[in-house]
């Protein structure tokens, strides 16, 4: 396999927590890329943001994805960490850092509904996210 240059971006988020989409990013940087046939690397840097894929047509999704893990996980003053964000460490752990996707056709292989979301769960923040391409 042939490892490509990396990309790195930065999103500006404007809510505790939020769903950005970054598909059209990714797929500019695997057409950037020149690889055809291969995988993809997403992956954030941080411990309170992360990256996912889910539904890309209804964009109530995306909210209740953050509400409901805003439930499952609220933010609690008994969490013992003293900068007061347990709750988005624990966000980032459910939603995972990184994604691998497969790159056919010199486009990544997703579903008709689909999109890649940046997941912020401790904003709003300056972010970076970084994309790797991989020929193989």
């Amino acid at each position: 396999m042939a490892w490509k240059r990396h990309f790195e971006h930065t999103v500006k988020t404007s809510r505790r927590s939020e769903f950005l989409d970054i598909t059209g990013t990714v797929e500019h940087d695997i057409a950037e890329s020149g690889v055809n046939e291969g995988i993809c690397i997403v992956f954030v840097p941080h411990t309170t943001a992360g990256v996912t894929i889910n539904e890309n047509a209804d964009p109530d999704v995306r909210t209740d994805m953050a509400s409901f893990l805003e439930r499952l996980v609220p933010k609690d003053p008994a969490f013992l960490h003293s900068e007061g964000n347990s709750d988005s460490h624990i966000k980032t752990t459910l939603t995972g850092p990184s994604l691998t996707l497969i790159v056919s056709g010199g486009k990544p292989v997703l579903g008709t509904w689909q999109a890649i979301y940046f997941a912020e769960f401790d904003g709003p923040r300056s972010r970076q996210y970084l994309v790797k391409v991989v020929e193989g």
